[in-house]
């Protein structure tokens, strides 16, 4: 009888899906970025998810966020996420966690626990954490550096922190792992130039001190998310 990753098995083998079965990931943050990841590796039929997020669905996500749909404005997102993936894999063990990974918190997490971590989270403090926690863990962890101000996703590409370039986030996340001592680091990065927001919201807020908002697209952010998935799956079952 044809089971949902026939499809899958026919290309990657049936070990391959044995391992990704007995697999338990962790996705930290559940944006366009994480968000798309988690639909990839749940269509991919890892067995256990973990996903980790504070925020809600909002309207302005409803543009590239997988998981933001009308039917799901105002829910959390690791609520909208687990009944996502639930629906495509009902039988994946998913963990919700309505929590924001901070440095401070860090101790909540056992990253011994998990196959692999993927690190798609705002805050460049919160990423360092990630990359020192499942170094000393012995975690295969995979970061995601700025999606944001992007058209092209055919300039994202996968590296070590240190042979990344044009990338404004992936200058101080390099600053700040040598800093650390973080000897190696695999991200996915675009060699693609920010654009700048076209409007008047960027001036605004450099009057008032507050940080912009970056502009966003329906395709660079989930191509980085598929990107990432697809890495951590060849990862998981070469390993």
């Amino acid at each position: 009888m044809p089971d949902a990753f026939d499809r899958t098995r026919l290309v990657l083998g049936a070990e391959a899906l044995t391992k990704l079965k007995n697999a338990r990931v962790a996705v930290f943050g559940l944006g366009g970025v994480g968000g798309a990841a988690v639909e990839a590796l749940a269509r991919s039929g890892v067995g256990a998810l973990e996903l980790i997020d504070s925020d809600t669905v909002a309207v302005t996500n409803l543009n590239r966020q997988l998981i933001a749909t009308h039917a799901t404005l105002g829910m959390k997102k690791t609520e909208a996420a687990k009944a996502r993936v639930l629906d495509i894999n009902p039988d994946c063990r998913v963990t919700a966690r309505d929590e924001f990974f901070l440095p401070e918190n860090a101790d909540a997490w056992d990253f011994t626990a998990y196959d692999y971590v993927i690190d798609a989270v705002d805050t460049v403090a919160a990423k360092l954490c990630l990359a020192e926690r499942c170094a000393a863990a012995g975690t295969p962890i995979i970061s995601c550096m700025g999606t944001g101000n992007k058209t092209d996703p055919t300039r994202l590409e996968i590296a070590d922190i240190y042979r990344t370039s044009v990338c404004p986030l992936a200058k101080v996340m390099r600053h700040e792992c040598r800093k650390r001592g973080i000897k190696r680091l695999k991200v996915l990065y675009s060699r693609e130039e920010p654009v700048s927001p076209k409007t008047d919201e960027v001036a605004e807020k450099e009057e008032t001190g507050r940080r912009s908002t970056p502009g966003s697209t329906a395709f660079v952010p989930p191509a980085a998310g598929f990107i990432i998935a697809a890495e951590a799956v060849k990862d998981m079952i070469t390993r």
